[in-house]
């Protein structure tokens, strides 16, 4: 289904450890919005909702939605430290376009 780089399996493992709560894993959704109609969602979650598929990549638990699994099919996700536009990257494969700031798509 998706596929995290080892750095952002890194970034997602230290925000994990930061959370003063505790944290179960790390959600990944689609959601309505952004320029293009779609956008990516990401979140850290105390627990599991109703139909939630739990993904186990590198140790991280990651939870994804009914709605968002077959739009996260194939889905690369990176993490970037760069000082200009350092941060998660998403790739999908499955967009029909996208927008300039590269935050959400269309299928």
């Amino acid at each position: 289904m998706l596929i995290l780089s080892e750095s952002a399996l890194k970034a997602a493992g230290r925000f994990i450890k930061g959370s003063d709560k505790p944290v179960l894993g790390l959600r990944i959704a689609v959601t309505g919005g952004g320029c293009s109609g779609m956008q990516y969602s990401m979140m850290l979650e105390e627990k599991t909702n109703f139909g939630d598929s739990v993904l186990e990549i590198g140790g991280l638990k990651i939870l994804v939605d009914p709605f968002s699994a077959p739009l996260l099919k194939g889905v690369k996700l990176d993490f970037s430290d760069g000082l200009e536009g350092g941060g998660f990257k998403f790739e999908n494969p499955n967009a029909s376009g996208g927008c300039g700031c590269g935050k959400s798509f269309s299928v």
